[in-house]
């Protein structure tokens, strides 16, 4: 029988997509949103651009864990809607590109957990999705962020895959078994730190639909979210 929920927002629905890095969220979260209309939030990215704005005015990563709300506002990061999505900016510079490079790769995670960042960018996340219409990806948005969210998917995938899924988006076309070895042990390392942080570690929501990517074509996925978010009203 086909499960269908009713809708809360006048845009739609809320679809969050949580899972490790690698796994193919925020690529699938931008297509199903293209498809259903509605708008494509990256919560990753937020976090991105406070990481490249700290590290951009010289903030020590062991002094993250102090940082307080006046601290945060005087780093000037803002979300704005642009296109199907939302754009970063730092102090007025449009910095979208510039957060996905290796420095803010290597301090993202620590930075994603410290309570107070957290606490200072919820409210945003929040307001984003208010009147629904939203796919959402992150590692907490379908536990924390959005627990209510009518639909939640958590995406899997074999680190193998994730890692050369990794490296063709940073540009490495055919990766050597050893270059997946190490990228595969780095992503590792990181899910370990970000399901065992304090504050809203990764987890699986106890109502989320589990979707292993390893060995589906993107175009499959995609139309099993699409057909999912359907069924509950989307």
């Amino acid at each position: 029988m086909t499960e269908r929920t009713t809708r809360r927002h006048p845009d739609g629905i809320i679809i969050a997509l949580d899972g490790p890095a690698g796994s193919g969220k925020s690529s699938t979260a931008k297509e199903v949103a293209r498809r259903l209309g509605y708008r494509h939030l990256d919560s990753g990215a937020f976090y991105r651009a406070i990481t490249w704005a700290a590290l951009r005015a010289g903030i020590a990563a062991d002094a993250w864990p102090e940082l307080t709300g006046d601290q945060l506002d005087r780093l000037d990061v803002h979300g704005r809607p642009a296109g199907e999505g939302y754009a970063l900016s730092v102090a007025g510079r449009d910095v979208s590109a510039e957060i996905r490079g290796p420095d803010v790769n290597a301090h993202v995670s620590a930075m994603a957990a410290v309570g107070p960042v957290r606490a200072w960018l919820m409210d945003a996340l929040r307001e984003a999705g208010a009147r629904g219409g939203l796919v959402a990806d992150g590692r907490d948005i379908g536990t924390v962020v959005f627990p209510d969210a009518e639909l939640k998917v958590y995406l899997v995938a074999d680190p193998a895959e994730r890692a050369r899924r990794r490296l063709r988006e940073h540009g490495v076309a055919q990766p050597s078994d050893d270059e997946v070895l190490g990228e595969a042990a780095r992503l590792q390392g990181r899910d370990e730190t970000d399901s065992t942080r304090a504050v809203a570690p990764l987890a699986r929501a106890s109502d989320a639909v589990t979707l292993d990517t390893t060995r589906l074509e993107f175009e499959a996925q995609v139309l099993e979210i699409v057909r999912l978010a359907k069924a509950r009203g989307g």
